[in-house]
């Protein structure tokens, strides 16, 4: 079993990143503020102006660390990669797959009704816990029936587009009650409809960033288990976009990232003043709300869940790397199927 490792956040906008031996320093005005062994770390996510240095980005290659680059507002900018390695039988294997509109487009079907069923999954949550009205009760049952159909609808589309139709849809329902589930901190939280690139409201703004850290988490873990993280079966081939952890990352986004936006709102870890306007209809995160998130997301990783599939007791912040294990598994031939995470 891979160890849970530390991700570390660099949200100061004057901190310089540089390579000491085995160490990651952090400098600002060239004065160190922190010291931490390279063993310790599986991955980097900086958010500062200054970057880091060209031998701190070759020692992650080499030693298979995660860095990457966002804005402040948490959009994606780059990542450092090394020379390619791993499996090439696995992943010539995953190219024959990806190129091949049948055996693809099978394994999409499975990811997003398994996407499908965790959303549905935590609208049934929240009718437990939460509804008490009669009118609310009905309007949250029909969300969950109508997600049941959408389920069945993916499995039986013929064609990739089709597909995508159906995952729209499903989205569009989900997010219909989104607003429902937001329990707390009305109206500054109200929750509309989806918007992003930017998020013009906090909640979405939310979303977005803490969908940014999932989609690096997943491509480090297709990278650690030797897959191709920007060849998918879904998302088609893009310079820059990495498909595959695109792909992967649906069946996590509920689970993992959606729930834990809710309970940052509801359990007031974050507030209004959190949030400023950044131009015309966009609001982004201050530096304190960024720490805050980032604190919350790396314990919330700690936490630990029965996984459906293997039946272990494992950290969240594991479930990537235990699904990117389990694709190179079912394209290796040690599985019949891909086992899609499903929320119990």
């Amino acid at each position: 079993m891979r160890k849970l490792l530390n991700t570390l956040y660099v949200t100061n906008p004057d901190v310089f990143l540089s390579k000491d031996g085995d160490n990651v320093v952090a400098k600002i005005e060239n004065r160190e503020v922190m010291r931490l062994p390279a063993l310790n770390l599986e991955s980097i996510v900086c958010f500062n102006n200054l970057g880091a240095s060209k031998y701190l980005m070759a020692m992650c290659a080499e030693h298979n660390i995660g860095l990457c680059f966002l804005t402040s507002s948490g959009r994606f900018l780059a990542r450092v990669t090394g020379g390619t390695n791993g499996n090439v039988l696995l992943r010539r294997k995953q190219y024959r797959l990806a190129d091949d509109k049948d055996k693809a487009l099978l394994i999409s079907k499975i990811m997003i009704r398994g996407k499908i069923h965790n959303s549905r999954k935590i609208v049934e949550r929240f009718k437990r816990d939460h509804v008490s009205s009669t009118e609310e009760l009905s309007r949250v049952e029909s969300i969950s029936n109508i997600l049941k159909v959408n389920m069945r609808q993916a499995m039986n589309t013929e064609s990739a587009n089709e597909l995508r139709g159906v995952e729209g849809d499903a989205a569009v329902n989900y997010f219909s009650i989104f607003d429902d589930m937001i329990v707390a901190q009305k109206p500054a939280f109200t929750f509309i409809g989806r918007n992003r690139r930017p998020p013009r409201d906090r909640t979405n703004c939310l979303l977005s960033f803490v969908y940014t850290l999932l989609a690096h988490e997943m491509q480090s873990a297709l990278e650690t288990v030797g897959l191709d993280p920007y060849v998918g079966f879904l998302h088609t081939d893009r310079p820059g976009r990495a498909g595959l952890a695109l792909d992967m990352m649906e069946e996590l986004r509920a689970y993992m990232a959606d729930r834990f936006v809710l309970s940052l709102i509801n359990r007031k870890q974050v507030e209004a003043e959190d949030f400023v306007e950044n131009g015309a209809e966009n609001i982004i995160m201050n530096d304190g709300c960024k720490k805050t998130v980032l604190a919350s997301w790396q314990k919330r990783k700690k936490d630990t869940m029965m996984h459906p599939f293997i039946k272990e007791s494992v950290p969240i912040g594991l479930l990537p790397y235990i699904q990117a294990m389990l694709m190179a598994r079912f394209l290796r031939g040690d599985l019949d199927n891909y086992p899609v995470f499903l929320v119990q």
